[in-house]
Order: C-alpha cells, then sequence, then structure tokens
C-alpha cells in the first residue's frame, strides 16, 4: 500500500483512482501540524509514500508566507524523515516556481534555484528539507497543472466561455500544461521504481508537451470544444497579481525518461481526457 497525503487536490484526485493507494485528508494529517503527518506514516506502514497536499495558492502565500513555509517546507521535511526511518521511498510534488523563471531555455534538474515569490520559496525549503532527511526520495517538480477536478486553467476558461465573447489571456509566460493524471501515474511508478533501485533518489521534472503560452494553450481549449470565443494575447505586465509569475516554466524531463522511462505526457491528450470527464459529470450531475 502507498500512504498519499492529500484527498481532494488535483493530484492527489487522480492517484485515488489507481490501485493499492490510501489517501489521507485533512482531518486525518494536517500539514500544518509535521509531527502529527510523521506520526501517521508510522501507523500505516506503507511501502511508499507519495506529498500530493500543499499549500497552492501562490498570491495568497505572500502575506501568509509563514503558513506556506509550514505546509511545503516543515511538514516534507517532517515526513521524509520518518520514511528515512522506516527505509521506504517517499515521493514529493514541486513546482517549476523554485526557479527565477528568466531566459528561453528549459530548467533542468540541476539548474540553481532562486524562486521569485513566497509560494516558491517555501516549496524551495520543502526541496531542501527533503534533499537533508536521508530518505530515499524523488522530488518531481511539475507546472500548469490541469484536470477535470478542482481550480485550473482549463476549468477557468470553460467557465469564462459561458459568459464572454472575448478575453484577455497573456502569451509571454511559457511553460507544459501537465494532466495531474499523468502527474499520479509517474509518482506511482517513481515509487515502485525506488523501492528496488534506491540509487534512482534525486529531483526530476514532468510537464506536458509541447510548450506554449497560456493565450496559445487558451486558443487550444476554444478549439477543443468548438467556440469562436476570441482570445486576447497580453504581456504579463498587463496582468497584475501580488505574486510574481515566471516568463519562463519550461520544464527539461530527460532526466525522468531516462532514469525512468516516463515520457513527457502530450497535454493536448490531456486535454481531451479532461474535457471528456468533464462532459461525463455533467451528464450524471
Amino acid at each position: 500500500m502507498i500512504l498519499v497525503f492529500g484527498k481532494t487536490g488535483q493530484v492527489a484526485r487522480e492517484l485515488q483512482m489507481l490501485t493499492d493507494i490510501v489517501a489521507l485528508d485533512r482531518s486525518q494529517a494536517d500539514l500544518k501540524d509535521p509531527q502529527a503527518c510523521a506520526d501517521v506514516i508510522k501507523q500505516y506502514e506503507p511501502i511508499a509514500v507519495i506529498n500530493a497536499a500543499a499549500y497552492t495558492g501562490v498570491d495568497e502565500a505572500e502575506s501568509e508566507e509563514e503558513l506556506a513555509n509550514l505546509i511545503n517546507g516543515a511538514a516534507p521535511g517532517a515526513m521524509a524523515k520518518v520514511c528515512a526511518e522506516l527505509n521506504i521511498p517517499f515521493v514529493h510534488t514541486s513546482t517549476d516556481y523554485v526557479f527565477e523563471g528568466t531566459g528561453e531555455t528549459a530548467w533542468r534538474a540541476t539548474d540553481q534555484t532562486n524562486p521569485q515569490n513566497a509560494y516558491g520559496r517555501s516549496k524551495q525549503k520543502g526541496e531542501e528539507a527533503i534533499k537533508s532527511s536521508g530518505a530515499t526520495y524523488a522530488i518531481l517538480r511539475t507546472s500548469w497543472v490541469v484536470s477535470a477536478h478542482g481550480n485550473n486553467f482549463v476549468k477557468t476558461m470553460l467557465h469564462l466561455l459561458k459568459t464572454r465573447e472575448s478575453l484577455t489571456v497573456v502569451d509571454d509566460q511559457i511553460g507544459g500544461p501537465t494532466p495531474a493524471r499523468d502527474i499520479a501515474k509517474a509518482c506511482v511508478e517513481i515509487a515502485h521504481q525506488l523501492i528496488n533501485a534506491p540509487s534512482k533518489s534525486g529531483i526530476y521534472h514532468l510537464s506536458g508537451t509541447p510548450d506554449v503560452s497560456w493565450y496559445s494553450f487558451a486558443n487550444a481549449i476554444f478549439e477543443q470544444v468548438g467556440r469562436e470565443t476570441i482570445a486576447l494575447p497580453i504581456p504579463t505586465s498587463e496582468y497584475s497579481t501580488p505574486a510574481k509569475r515566471p516568463l519562463n516554466s519550461r520544464l527539461d524531463c530527460n532526466s525522468t525518461e531516462s532514469i525512468f522511462n516516463i515520457l513527457r505526457p502530450s497535454w493536448r491528450e490531456g486535454l481531451e481526457n479532461i474535457l471528456r470527464d468533464l462532459e461525463k459529470e455533467n451528464e450524471t450531475a
């Protein structure tokens, strides 16, 4: 059995559709209490642990950085330490926000981190805590997560389609939209491989292909649903947010492919699956 922290998030929801998974919600393991998270791992005695829970409010973290650090930094560190004690692997989802987000070259897992906002700094703290824990681990950085669950860009665009004939979308932020389902499958595959090959411990990247701008991704969504809503491109400078967003979210995923034989997922295929899932939900609602 693989123990998963998180139950309602996008990746956590997808993980629960896979086999041999026990997912914990906030009432069972509150990441604001790192020791409680550590204790629950000992209670379940899993073969591996996946942390798919996080403080994800990028803008909110600017005013709640201490809380973000607790949930994204201290809690994963506590989990990893217990995994080291139990000699079981720990898989943790992280983000491209740990990088400074400049340039046009895809970020490699070995590149220097330099987060530009509070959320990125909190995720960096988690990475550092895991690396120093002594555990067999995989930190899987990803970007632009989308699914039929929770709040994400695809669902936001579909919601806006109901009321807008045109809308503006940022065109100078580039990255790879990543289906949560593919992240979930990768986390489980990596966990199983780490059981047999602890030497594969390290930091890895997984993002959807091909890299696009938010503007291009929006147009792909509109095309898939057959709507004529017009998306107008704007620069990030015209879209003000409390937290600074990276312009370059490209991730180099070569090591994930070479070490784990996990390929970059096609976000177009993932988008088709997401729209199909949402249509099924609407039919049963």
